[in-house]
């Protein structure tokens, strides 16, 4: 099937030509990948014969598809001009995510939130990465509607949540960014990220 008809199902359509065109431009391997609870996406640099690879979770919102897509050509354009001398989510990755996020401001895909959620978070050098947590909520109100998963940011104080692996957590206060929470089994404290998705327990 064509490469642009099969990235229409996962970006908004529009985007898709664009997107197919630099997988071909840059030579790289593009996959579709399975969930990875800890990331949207990633790219790996061309090591031992392989080229550039760069992989997107398959069920994001095409919203977030795309700036996750986007994000890893970032690294792969910037890995082509620096090799391994810019950092990661540097002043180099971050001028070149600017500039090719720009087709689509032009073609005006993204609703105005998500927007001006990019625009802010490329103007803002504090935020290092995609986990930047105003861009991340903007990108998950476009989200389907998923049944009993929350946030840890939205639980009520004590209460119990359970992880994919079946451990128990209950939610304790904020410390700065992140949330205290202590597992049940063990005691342990964790500190979890506010938009964490996890399954509510019921007392």
């Amino acid at each position: 099937m064509d490469k642009v008809k099969v990235l229409e199902k996962y970006l908004p359509p529009e985007a898709a030509p664009l997107i197919g065109r630099w997988i071909d431009y840059f030579k790289c391997e593009f996959k579709i990948s399975r969930n990875r609870g800890t990331k949207f996406g990633d790219y790996r640099a061309p090591y031992q014969g392989k080229g550039h690879r760069i992989s997107v979770n398959y069920d994001l919102n095409p919203y977030a598809f795309l700036v996750t897509t986007v994000h890893e050509f970032a690294h792969l354009h910037t890995f082509n001009e620096h090799k391994h001398k810019a950092k990661p989510h540097g002043t180099e990755w971050k001028h070149n995510f600017k500039k090719m996020m720009q087709p689509f401001f032009e073609k005006d895909i993204f609703p105005p939130d998500v927007k001006h959620a990019i625009i802010s978070y490329l103007n803002n050098p504090a935020a290092s990465s995609c986990s930047d947590l105003t861009l991340y909520r903007s990108l998950r109100k476009y989200d389907a509607p998923k049944e009993d998963i929350h946030t840890v940011e939205k639980l009520p104080i004590h209460a119990l949540f359970k992880l994919k692996d079946g451990r128990i957590f209950r939610r304790e206060e904020k410390l700065r960014k992140r949330y205290k929470c202590t597992e049940i089994a063990t005691r342990r404290v964790y500190l979890f990220s506010p938009v964490a998705e996890v399954e509510v327990v019921n007392d």
